[in-house]
């Protein structure tokens, strides 16, 4: 019986030892949060000093893991924000970035969402510096950001910030040709 209880005791140590507490003020959150460890990784930031991570837990794990935080919009609505920190990955084989959404009375239709798509991290990298820039509707009604991981690996983040930039400054997700608001109803009948 007390070879049980110290295997027991064991395995509390290690799931202790290897799993994350998630910061104060953040949440996990994705399609399959259960499938990720996701909250701090103290001493892995940048200087050494603690950084956020999200590590799938196995392999072949589908969906994704992210961890969230929401903020009024306050001096931010009406203006061109930047959030920008730094992502450093392991051995990631679907996709990483940060994420930010701006929503309005209705969540489940967001006035801005970026979610890195266009520039995915994949693979085993060093840090680097990732920005969103959207306009913040004067209308918005929450800010939502963090980061996430799709598929296997890891993905640590540290230092995210937040500013006002101005106009002259480009969004990460421009109005293309293939996206920009049409005059009226175009190739509805899908022959070109």
């Amino acid at each position: 019986m007390k070879a049980q209880a110290k295997v027991a005791m064991l395995l509390v140590v290690l799931v202790a030892l290897f799993s994350f507490e998630v910061p104060k003020g953040w949440y996990k959150a994705g399609s399959n949060p259960d499938r990720y460890e996701i909250g701090i990784d103290k001493g892995a930031g940048l200087d050494g000093t603690n950084a956020a991570t999200i590590r799938s837990e196995g392999t072949r794990v589908r969906g994704f893991g992210t961890l969230v935080q929401n903020l009024v919009p306050g001096n931010f609505a009406g203006k061109r924000l930047k959030m920008s920190g730094f992502i450093k990955t392991a051995d990631v084989n679907g996709w990483g970035g940060f994420w930010l959404r701006i929503d309005g009375q209705n969540v489940n239709d967001p006035f801005v969402f970026d979610n890195m798509s266009n520039r995915k991290i994949k693979g085993t990298t060093d840090w680097v510096k990732c920005e969103i820039i959207v306009d913040v509707p004067k209308k918005a009604t929450n800010i939502a950001y963090g980061a996430l991981l799709s598929g296997d690996g890891q993905l640590w983040f540290d230092d995210l910030t937040f500013e006002v930039v101005d106009q002259t400054v480009a969004t990460t997700i421009p109005y293309t040709k293939e996206n920009a608001p049409q005059n009226q109803p175009t190739n509805l009948s899908f022959e070109y």
